[in-house]
């Protein structure tokens, strides 16, 4: 067993410290706060995580998308100014048929 690079010996040896320092009494409520304080950096990490790869996820459907060409550009300028010219030539012709 070999946890953050210690063996069982060195394990056993920090208990043994531990016990003499903070009593049998405050031990398991010592090791209780430590584990919840583990528990929530892994669950900040995994969010963190998540929310990462939701980012990378948009970015990158961001890139796959085309782009309009610079032909697409024009047309759709074009189509804009005929709309707004024909609007014009509506609205004029009203105008005009309501003088009459």
């Amino acid at each position: 067993m070999n946890v953050f690079g210690m063996g069982l010996p060195e394990m056993v040896l920090i208990m043994v410290i531990a016990l003499l320092v903070f009593g049998p009494k405050k031990l398991p409520e010592i090791g209780r706060s430590l584990g919840k304080a583990i528990r929530g950096f892994q669950d900040a990490s995994k969010e963190f995580e998540n929310q990462f790869k939701l980012e990378a996820q948009q970015i990158e459907q961001g890139l796959n998308t085309p782009t309009p060409s610079e032909s697409e550009k024009i047309t759709t300028k074009e189509v804009a100014t005929a709309e707004v010219a024909t609007a014009e030539s509506n609205n004029h012709a009203t105008t005009s048929s309501q003088q009459s």
